[in-house]
Order: C-alpha cells, then structure tokens, then sequence
C-alpha cells in the first residue's frame, strides 16, 4: 500500500519524542546571580570587634544644653553683679564675730539634736505602748508641738519668768523639796535649746515611730518566740533594722534644725544668722554680703550632714543589701577605669 506524500512529510517532519529526564552526576555551576560579588569575599569580623552604635536621644541633649546655658547664665550674673559686693563678702566670711556665731549655731544645733532624738524614741514607745495613759499623753504632746510655730514656743519660753516666777519639785499640792529661781536657770542658750529640742522630739517621734512600724512583724513574733525580753528585743533586733527607714527621714529634720536656729535671734541669741544681722544693722551697706556669708555657711553645714548621711546609711544597710553603694571615691575609680576600658577598644579598632 502506497503511503500519500503529505503523510511523510509530516511525519518526518514531527517533533522527536521526550526522553525521560535522567538526573545528572555532573556538579552544578553556579548561577550567574548567585555568583560573589567582586570585593564582597572578605570574612565577617568577629562580634567583639563590631562597634556598637549608641542610641541617638536628640532631646536629652537639647534639654542638657538649655539648663548648661541657664546655669551659665545664672553664674555670670552672680559673678559679675557688683550688687552682691563680693569683696565686703571676703571680709566678712571669716571674722571673729561671725565665726562666734557659727559656732553658737554649731552647739544649739548639737544639744537639740541629741535631746530631741532621745525624746522623740521616748515619745514613740509611749505611742506604741499597751497603756493608754502613755499613748494618750504622747498623742497629745506630738499633735500640740506639731501645731504651734516654733518661733511662738521661743517667745513663750523666753517669757516664762513672767509666768512662773520659781519653779518647785515636790507633792503635788503639797509641799515643795526644791525650789529655785527660773530665770537664773533660763539663760538665752538654754532656752533655744530647750525649745528647739521639744519642737524636734514632736517630729523625730513620728520618724522613730514610723520606722518601727516598718520592720517585719516577723521579726518581733520570732523574738517573742525566741523568749528574748523586751529590751533586749528593740535594742538589738527592732532597733537596728528600723535605723535603716529612720536615718534619711531624722537627717531630713536634722538640716531642718540647722536652719531652724536662726529664729533663736528673736529671743536675743546671736548666731550665725544673729550676728550677720546685727552686723548688717551697724554696716547698712553690708547687708547684702553679710546675707550671702550666712547662707553660704548654712550650705556648708548642711552639706556635711549630707555627706554623713551618706555614711551612715552605708553603715546601717549592712547585712540588707547584696552590694552597698559605692563611696564618691569608689565611683571615680569605677569611672576612670571606664574611660581606660574605653580608650582600649577605640584604639583596637
């Protein structure tokens, strides 16, 4: 049989069949886009000797700027204002006259600070006391101190002769064993202590009271438990532990006692403020520079009692801390060892 001459045709023009894929032993050549890229073949450099970019805080930095200028603007103006007389000041930070009243300030501000912290512990156990004569008594003691001015006790102090003109110890309503003259006993010193001290015993009992409250009361039911005494309880297990809450809020009314001898002027004991008014009434020019020299001592005095807060907090949070505060000197040698560290790194890199 005769095939027609289309039909060859097209057979032999028909696509030759798929040949079924047979997978290659040959290695893959990589692909052009896959290729490295010329000067990328270096190796990455170890994570430590990447540089770690610090966060940008652009506002810290403005709001650091603005207050460097109003500082810079504030000491200027004290610099060079001819107002403050700062020569008169020089003369008068260390004459005899002011350091006598620094040194009055210095004593009032030791003996109230004494007897208004022994008051105060007294007044706070009788607020903590069972009896509810000694809490009433100590209540009402706390809110009267607490409620009159201090310069209203010093006025009424000093006016305490004219009241009583002798004082007595005996039977009440009956008869006297001591009697003596108030007004021998009542010098000026004696009064800015004694009214400075019961003012400071109204607020130190509610700073002791306070801190008591604040240890654990486990810590009492396991003392109790123990068997311990009372005594021996606060002096050596409730005592210590409430120093820590006691000591920055006592400190608090410490620097306020420092100031707070100054009102001892009004009952005609010269200070540290006293003496610079009394200067500043027989200099009127003075006034100023003699202003600026007792506020510049009571930064000082304030200052160190800050400075010894800061120690003493140290010392009493022994044994409640993991790691106490570094001291100022232990915080510039952590610093300086900062900036060697990080003067190493720069030049490694």
């Amino acid at each position: 049989m005769s095939e027609s001459p289309g039909a060859a045709v097209s057979l032999a023009s028909a696509p030759p069949a798929a040949e079924t894929a047979v997978p290659s032993t040959e290695p893959r050549t990589a692909r052009p886009a896959e290729a490295e890229l010329p000067g990328d073949n270096t190796a990455p450099r170890p994570l430590a000797a990447q540089r770690v970019l610090p966060l940008r805080r652009p506002g810290r930095w403005i709001a650091t700027a603005i207050v460097l200028v109003l500082v810079a603007q504030i000491v200027h103006g004290l610099v060079t204002n001819p107002f403050y007389q700062w020569d008169r000041f020089q003369y008068w930070f260390l004459r005899p006259t002011i350091l006598d009243g620094l040194l009055i300030t210095l004593q009032v501000t030791a003996y109230s600070a004494v007897l208004g912290l022994l008051g105060g512990i007294l007044i706070a156990l009788g607020r903590l006391s069972r009896s509810p004569v000694l809490r009433a008594v100590s209540w009402t003691y706390t809110w009267l101190f607490r409620s009159v001015p201090l310069i209203v006790v010093l006025l009424f102090l000093y006016n305490f002769s004219a009241l009583y003109k002798t004082l007595s110890l005996g039977v009440p309503f009956g008869p006297a064993f001591f009697t003596f003259d108030e007004s021998r006993l009542a010098t000026d010193i004696v009064v800015a202590v004694v009214g400075l001290s019961l003012n400071e015993a109204a607020y130190a009992s509610e700073v002791v009271r306070s801190g008591i409250l604040a240890v654990d009361q486990g810590q009492h039911e396991a003392a109790s438990a123990l068997g311990l005494p009372k005594s021996y309880q606060f002096t050596k297990i409730v005592f210590p532990q409430a120093l820590r809450s006691i000591t920055p809020n006592y400190v608090n009314l410490l620097i306020n006692l420092i100031k707070s001898t100054s009102l001892v002027f009004y009952v005609s004991l010269l200070d540290l403020f006293g003496s610079a008014q009394s200067m500043g009434s027989t200099y009127p020019g003075d006034i100023v520079p003699l202003l600026l020299v007792a506020t510049v001592w009571y930064l000082i005095l304030t200052s160190a009692v800050s400075v010894i807060q800061f120690y003493v907090e140290r010392y009493v949070a022994r044994g409640a801390t993991r790691t106490l505060p570094p001291t100022p000197l232990q915080k510039l040698r952590a610093g300086l060892r900062d900036l060697r560290a990080r003067a190493r790194r720069e030049a490694a890199i």
